[in-house]
């Protein structure tokens, strides 16, 4: 491993991009296909950031395995149909681009640990443009879910990069837990879906305000 490198590993949902309508969405409509109270927005919101087998088990540990298998099969089929929809959309939010730009000239590397599939993670990147710009990319696809750290480990190892200069930046605490565990640095947003408080009590370092202040906040957390 190289000493010199930095590594910004990004959670997606909440933290790149604005995907909670879409989630809580085809939550529902899974939990409504298989004739089941369906959870509040709130609830479905606080699972953001899981793998989907966790989100269920999580949303309803009453449940029999059997039936989240149900309902994790449902909401895949029910996030394929409005992700099918033309007028679908997760935007990103305002000043991702500008601010990846800057990490990239200020000679960071970039990678991605997230809940999603690989499938769902791909489909995003490509509808934003942001194909090939992350060097290492994990997902639930043969990885532990969050908060184990084994995406983030498996991406330092990828990236070349030491723990003491590798930043976890997500919007939940399951990223917070993640990145700490695996030796690396966390930094939390505060536009996602899990509270500032949260974020510091589950061991964020720093919590990023906007995306304008991210390289700042990335540069002195490491100083």
């Amino acid at each position: 491993m190289t000493a010199s490198l930095r590594l910004a590993v990004f959670d997606v949902d909440g933290t790149l991009i604005d995907s909670q309508h879409n989630i809580v969405a085809a939550m529902t409509l899974a939990y409504q296909a298989n004739g089941l109270p369906v959870p509040g927005p709130d609830a479905i919101r606080h699972i953001i950031g899981l793998s989907l087998p966790e989100a269920v088990s999580t949303l309803s540990p009453e449940l029999e395995p059997e039936r989240h298998g149900a309902i994790t099969q449902g909401y895949k089929d029910a996030f394929f149909a409005l992700r099918s929809r033309p007028g679908h959309t997760e935007p990103l939010f305002p000043g991702v681009l500008a601010s990846l730009d800057r990490l990239e000239s200020d000679g960071w590397l970039l990678g991605i640990a997230t809940g999603k599939s690989r499938r769902g993670l791909d489909a995003m990147l490509e509808r934003h443009g942001l194909t090939g710009r992350f060097v290492t990319r994990q997902t639930a696809d043969g990885n532990p879910g969050k908060p184990h750290p084994a995406m983030v480990l498996r991406a330092m190892d990828e990236a070349g990069a030491e723990p003491g200069a590798t930043v976890m930046i997500g919007d939940t605490t399951y990223d917070m837990q993640m990145g700490r565990a695996a030796g690396a640095c966390a930094a939390g947003v505060a536009w996602g879906y899990h509270s500032t408080a949260d974020l510091w009590t589950a061991g964020a370092q720093t919590v990023v305000e906007t995306w304008r202040g991210m390289a700042s906040a990335l540069s002195s957390l490491l100083e």
